[in-house]
């Protein structure tokens, strides 16, 4: 088994990191940079910031914070939100970021996945995906809708064929949210993590619903992810990024 890795995402709204359930009732946490500098020597594998007003207020990414953080943190960190080109996206690798996700901008234009992909590589383009349990129907036959402008805006998009679409355009990675578990606690969505990865040749990373270390151990253990993301497990003091890993290697799970 390949070694399955463990990144912590930061969602960030006017400089502080948030946290909310199902993109609601969001509280502040503490900042951004000193954060992912704490996690980052703490010994997680990747970090994800996402700027989770940017695209609904049509603004571009705090380049000033990506460049805060790539001088604190000394391992590979994506960013995400408020990426509306590619000159978007050149300046946020300049500014230090290793990868670029786009969740709202791929669905909307699917053709900056391409020109991404051939301007900075499949590696740097990550598919940010927010995806909500609707029921099968003919228009969305996995069951499983997409969702953009940060869950605002149901998309009549079944997620199972968008990551098929996405990888053919030439996407690296998709980074998999469930609208329905994220901030619960209660356990990733297993089934449509799982359709995805066997439907896709790139990693999968798993997002929302994370609250205890069985959790981890069970997306492992019932699904192809390749990385599984937290945020509520780690912000709010109940674990520390040893304390999951050594979980990890306590379940068989193959760890960095």
């Amino acid at each position: 088994m390949l070694t399955k890795r463990l990144i912590i995402c930061l969602d960030v709204r006017n400089r502080k990191v948030t946290k909310g359930i199902q993109f609601q009732g969001n509280v502040d946490v503490g900042d951004p940079v000193e954060m992912g500098a704490r996690y980052s020597d703490e010994g997680v594998d990747e970090l994800v910031f996402y700027d989770i007003t940017a695209s609904a207020e049509n603004r571009s990414c705090d380049i000033e914070m990506v460049k805060d953080i790539a001088k604190h943190v000394f391992i590979p960190f994506s960013v995400g939100g408020g990426i509306r080109n590619l000159e978007d996206m050149h300046r946020v690798l300049l500014a230090g970021a290793e990868k670029v996700s786009i969740n709202s901008l791929a669905v909307l234009h699917p053709e900056i996945i391409s020109e991404g992909a051939k301007a900075f590589g499949n590696q740097c383009m990550v598919l940010g995906m927010d995806a909500k349990f609707v029921g099968v129907s003919e228009k969305i036959p996995s069951g499983y809708e997409v969702y953009i402008q940060g869950g605002r805006k149901a998309m009549s998009l079944d997620a199972v064929e968008w990551a098929c679409r996405a990888e053919a355009l030439g996407i690296g990675e998709i980074c998999l949210n469930s609208m329905d578990a994220d901030g619960m606690q209660t356990g990733y969505e297993l089934t449509i993590t799982e359709l995805i990865a066997r439907a896709v040749n790139v990693p999968v990373i798993a997002s929302g619903g994370a609250g205890t270390l069985e959790h981890i151990s069970t997306l492992f253990e019932k699904t192809s992810a390749d990385a599984a993301l937290v945020a509520s497990m780690v912000h709010f003091g109940n674990y520390t990024v040893q304390g999951i890993k050594d979980a990890m290697k306590k379940s068989g799970i193959p760890v960095r």
